[in-house]
């Protein structure tokens, strides 16, 4: 009889487990769950929340953090028929509550400690009619006591029969799996619709482009409300590999004895981690003989930082990507170029088909700068809830389901239609006329010897529309002088693209993803400017 693949996210966990039930799918503070562990929690959690009113489509909050709860908590809202939707443990009241109310959720999974923010969140909404706590009871206030459960209680019987997919409701592939919230250029965060079909296409080309196999270990460091952190599972927990899941990239040396010791083969970072790593300059502490692969995206990686690693691990393969939420992934260049083309995030993926059009809507020929549409089975749906902005990104092509991703991106495209990401729209800086791209400059301000990152934004200016402010932070071992840096930048960028200000920072400010937080960067250049004219 021909196996077919699994058509639902879900389906792949099951299949793994049928086919490695003894293989360690995870790993978290030195315990282990098998495939067939895995499965069987998350049936044991779907049947709870089927028992506690969650239907086929209905949406649940996972306020956990980078824990086995959560991964057991997506899989048994997946097999309950219901969406997930993942959010940052960090998460303020009012933030957590506009989640709730917009995306209509029915339940809410969240650890005990959260009891006090969760209380706020749910004052004067109607709130979801269940919620499914990890942790001490004793911590829940009485108000909540009625519609709780507790995570312990749940797993503490098992099951009078055994379970069977019977037990759970059929869904299809067009049906929506997940919601993830991402900040937007204006106001408040977009849900981004996925489907079972979206996510399995995206995961199964990035699969193949890595070449994923099932004796393949990933170290999972990455915010699991990050789609970039969640994919890890789903990948792995596809292609029967196994996770190590870690709360943090904070503290680097117990991470690295950890990689050696579990024998990871696939470290998935952001150039943050790759900061980290390039400041301690000896690596030979660590046996990284068994690290295969490393993968950036979220933010390009500067050209010195890719030379560096290259040579402090010369034989790991090193993948630069571009992706976005909204279809998860778009670009990778094959490591193969990475000497040849280091500045370029590679040509699409396998399943997707990538243009650049101008501001009319005419596609570009190499050598022109342009904004990078995505065609393919990973554009996601939309976004929850928002007609006008849906339209504007997510556009139709030749026919109602061919549609084409808008990613207000400006990308460039060389003869041998490599890649090359030139900024965002609403960051692309606009200075004497000129249209400028933050991205060339922080290549060049990370080449000066004691930069550990740096980041450009386009400050308010009378005269030049908009005057270029450079923000460096400094290695631990050397402290380069604004004189000095003005003085390379002069040396090697155009005129008009030299920094009026450079200002040198202890650390950049950061996203809940790990991303420098460009952002509060030019939210504090307005204040500072607003102090010095008064």
């Amino acid at each position: 009889m021909i196996e077919f693949d699994p058509i639902l996210v879900h389906g792949w966990l099951r299949r793994t487990a049928g086919r490695f039930p003894d293989k360690v799918a995870l790993i978290h503070s030195d315990k282990r769950w098998t495939y067939a562990q895995v499965d069987h929690l998350s049936d044991i959690l779907a049947l709870h929340l089927i028992q506690r009113g969650i239907r086929r489509h209905d949406r649940v909050v996972i306020f956990t953090d980078n824990s086995p709860e959560t991964v057991f908590a997506v899989y048994g809202v997946l097999k309950a028929g219901g969406v997930f939707i993942v959010v940052s443990p960090t998460m303020k009241a009012n933030k957590l509550r506009y989640i709730l109310d917009h995306s209509g959720a029915t339940g809410l999974i969240a650890p005990a400690e959260k009891a006090a923010i969760i209380n706020e969140a749910l004052i004067g909404g109607s709130g979801p009619p269940f919620l499914l706590w990890t942790g001490h009871k004793n911590d829940i206030p009485a108000s909540l006591q009625s519609c709780s459960s507790f995570w312990d209680d749940v797993f503490s019987t098992l099951p009078a029969t055994p379970i069977s997919c019977t037990d759970f409701p059929r869904c299809i592939d067009v049906d929506l799996a997940c919601l993830i919230y991402t900040s937007g250029s204006t106001g408040r965060p977009k849900g981004v619709i996925s489907t079972h079909h979206n996510m399995i296409s995206a995961a199964r080309s990035i699969i193949q482009f890595i070449g994923n196999e099932p004796d393949d270990a990933i170290v999972d460091v990455l915010p699991l409300s990050f789609d970039y952190g969640l994919y890890q599972v789903i990948m792995a927990f596809m292609f029967g590999g196994t996770i190590l899941l870690e709360s943090s990239f904070a503290f680097l040396h117990p991470l690295l004895t950890r990689i050696c010791e579990y024998k990871i083969t696939g470290f998935p970072v952001v150039p943050t981690i790759v900061a980290m790593l390039l400041s301690l300059r000896d690596l030979s502490q660590y046996d990284f003989s068994a690290l295969r692969y490393i993968t950036n995206t979220g933010a390009a990686l500067p050209i010195e930082h890719i030379r560096q690693l290259r040579r402090m691990l010369p034989h790991v393969r090193i993948y630069s990507m571009f992706g976005l939420t909204e279809c998860k992934r778009v670009g990778y260049l094959p490591p193969e170029y990475l000497d040849q083309y280091p500045a370029s995030v590679g040509k699409a993926m396998p399943n997707c088909e990538t243009f650049l059009l101008d501001n009319k809507g005419n596609e570009l020929p190499p050598g022109h700068i342009g904004e990078l549409v995505v065609r393919g089975s990973n554009v996601m749906q939309g976004y929850c809830k928002s007609d006008e902005p849906t339209e504007r990104s997510f556009q139709p092509g030749q026919y109602p389901q061919d549609r084409r991703l808008y990613s207000g991106d400006y990308f460039q495209k060389d003869e041998n239609n490599f890649l090359y990401f030139v900024g965002r729209k609403d960051d692309m800086i606009k200075s004497k006329g000129e249209r400028v791209s933050p991205r060339e400059i922080e290549d060049v301000l990370c080449q000066i010897k004691g930069v550990a990152e740096a980041a450009v934004i386009g400050v308010p200016d009378a005269v030049q529309g908009q005057a270029i402010k450079a923000y460096v932070a400094p290695q631990d071992t050397a402290r380069p002088s604004k004189r000095k840096i003005l003085e390379y930048c002069a040396k090697n960028l155009e005129s008009f693209m030299v920094p009026q200000e450079v200002e040198i920072c202890g650390r950049l400010p950061r996203t809940p993803n790990g991303k420098i937080d460009k952002k509060r960067l030019a939210n504090q250049s307005v204040v500072s400017c607003k102090n010095t004219n008064s």
